[in-house]
């Protein structure tokens, strides 16, 4: 009788490689993955685990299933990454990230150097940038999180936390932001600690070095620095509900532009700062298109989600106070206009000024840096304050310049106004 399976040859050709594989029949591999693209350098795969996807990167070093079965589907690994037991979907992971037990990992998620969870994570649509460490039994889609300098001193996501991001509305225009895009890049931020047993309800704000209190349930934002925040406790009531009223769309809209605003401030820095790194990797190419890949999909996934609003807020009728009125027009103008805000992010940047200041940057980094292009934390944090100032400025002048356009479209919905 034949037990082969029906992976046998490409089990037999990753041994032959160099591939440890302790119980080869209990490993699936599908027709579509390319072996070429696994490394034959002290990878281990352990017993029970799937692997899928054309697109799929195992770099040297890799640990899958340790801890339990790992199906791992169109993902792209850097080096040393472990996934300990799982399932990991159109994600991409760099260097020595790993990932506990039970982790569901969906598309669209980046998680850079280091970043890490515990048993138990789901993750959806989110980007954790270098040493951001998320404890166990938590749910943290549609998130972006960044802060801290090293894995003794990392943004921290306490045990039992949930990222709120679905709406009693059905809405999922609830990305949050826990730090940014312009300073996070530079690896030299304050580290945020999410206390556990709490969570954030999105779209939500929050800035570098702040403290939420164990058992804190957010609703506002905190853009501010270095803060002690200790959520509200609601007093207990029964008030009439009005589905779609969308009180506070302008604070909606605004905080899912700025969202979105950063993801496309790191596309230009994966462009032209992180890519030269890559080329000096094993499979860096295929990593970094991944990297270009994933952040695709998440600005398709805000843009997505921003259109599906537009057309449930546009309003039936103008009644009510002066308030009303006021929140009709906003509304009326997002739901007619939403196609130019969409324009916008899909024909990029065109702005002068940030080209300038990029320019500036890169001259300046490419000088201090030279040839150095093998370890790049070690780069980033050995930057100059002067050089790394001026990447932060070109950076947040491509975020305030998508806001300002959105905002010149949509005058009336009032988005970076009193919310």
């Amino acid at each position: 009788m034949d037990i082969k399976p029906r992976c046998f040859d490409k089990v037999v050709k990753l041994i032959k490689k160099g591939v440890t594989i302790p119980n080869p029949l209990t490993l699936d591999i599908g027709d579509e993955v390319n072996p070429d693209y696994i490394s034959g350098m002290d990878v281990t795969i352990y017993p029970g685990c799937r692997i899928y996807g054309e697109k799929t990167v195992i770099s040297a070093g890799v640990r899958i299933g340790y801890e339990g079965p790992v199906t791992l589907d169109n993902c792209q690994l850097g080096s040393k990454v472990e996934l300990k037991g799982g399932y990991f979907n159109k994600s991409v992971f760099l260097e020595k990230a790993n990932m506990g037990s039970g982790a569901q990992v969906r598309e669209g998620c980046i998680l850079e150097e280091e970043a890490n969870g515990a048993h138990c994570v789901g993750l959806k649509q989110t980007i954790l940038f270098p040493f951001v460490t998320l404890g166990s039994l938590i749910n943290f889609c549609d998130c972006f999180m960044a802060g801290g300098t090293s894995r003794k001193d990392h943004s921290e996501v306490g045990s039992s936390y949930i990222h709120f991001n679905f709406t009693p509305d059905g809405d999922k225009t609830t990305a949050s932001l826990i730090g940014d895009v312009p300073r996070g890049v530079m690896l030299n931020q304050p580290a945020i600690f999410l206390g556990g047993q709490g969570g954030i309800i999105g779209p939500t704000r929050i800035g570098y070095g702040n403290v939420i209190a164990a058992g804190s349930v957010i609703r506002n934002d905190y853009p501010e620095d270095n803060n002690l925040i200790v959520g509200k406790v609601h007093s207990p009531k029964t008030i009439n509900f009005t589905p779609r009223v969308y009180v506070n769309l302008n604070r909606i809209v605004a905080n899912n532009i700025i969202y979105l605003s950063n993801l496309m401030a790191l596309e230009e820095w994966y462009l032209h700062v992180r890519r030269p790194f890559f080329d000096a990797q094993e499979f860096g190419s295929l990593i970094y298109e991944g990297l270009i890949e994933k952040l695709s999909l998440a600005k398709k996934e805000r843009l997505k989600r921003l259109k599906i609003l537009s057309e449930k807020a546009k309003p039936s009728s103008m009644n009510g106070s002066a308030d009303d009125k006021r929140n009709y027009s906003g509304r009326k103008e997002f739901s007619e206009k939403f196609f130019e805000i969409e324009r916008i992010f899909e024909e990029g940047i065109k702005d002068d000024n940030a080209e300038k200041q990029r320019d500036a940057f890169l001259s300046s980094f490419n000088e201090t840096v030279g040839n150095g292009r093998s370890n790049y934390i070690a780069v980033i944090q050995g930057l100059p304050a002067h050089v790394s100032q001026k990447g932060t400025i070109w950076l947040q002048r491509i975020v305030d310049t998508y806001s300002e356009k959105v905002k010149a479209v949509v005058p009336l919905l009032n988005i970076f106004g009193k919310h």
